[in-house]
């Protein structure tokens, strides 16, 4: 018999839009944050539990960054994916506020072939935690402004409010 681990959830008004956030409630490690309309972005199910107390950290923060305040997140997160997208995810933490990368710069970083880039751009529009791991700093090879689970309005949004645009 397996045990399901309850989720716990609660909504944050941003400038981006409402967000939905999901926690491990046993740990608190934050394990999604999503946007409407999001590709492959988080709901609601049955059986999670709306708990705004469990949140009350990420909320500080995600308030503080939208702000200016804030340059690095200091959250528990705990992500489920294969070995590969936990490296991919791994390295975007490791791009700074303001900044940006590529597709490519990132496969080198976790020691990917040229030939795994598109490997990286399907875990990168798949990282389920969206503005607290920072796939919007991730850009195409040209400088263009490529691809965002949150939609590319919201990229520029982010960037624009980091100083990278």
């Amino acid at each position: 018999m397996t045990t399901t681990i309850p989720i716990h959830w609660t909504e944050f008004d941003s400038p981006l839009g409402p967000l939905l956030l999901t926690a491990d409630p046993a740990t608190g490690a934050l394990t999604s944050l999503s946007v409407r309309g999001q590709k492959g972005g988080r709901t609601v199910q049955d059986g999670r539990r709306r708990d705004p107390a469990l949140f009350r950290a990420a909320e500080e923060q995600l308030t503080a960054y939208f702000a200016g305040e804030l340059k690095e997140f200091r959250l528990e997160l705990r992500t489920d994916g294969s070995e590969f997208r936990e490296r991919v995810w791994a390295a975007l933490d490791d791009v700074p506020y303001g900044g940006t990368t590529t597709y490519g710069e990132i496969a080198a970083r976790i020691g990917a072939s040229r030939a795994a880039v598109r490997a990286v751009g399907g875990a990168i529009g798949a990282n389920p935690l969206l503005v607290v791991r920072p796939c919007h700093r991730v850009i195409g090879a040209d400088g263009s402004l490529t691809g965002y689970a949150g939609g590319l309005e919201r990229k520029v949004e982010l960037l624009t409010l980091e100083g990278a645009l």
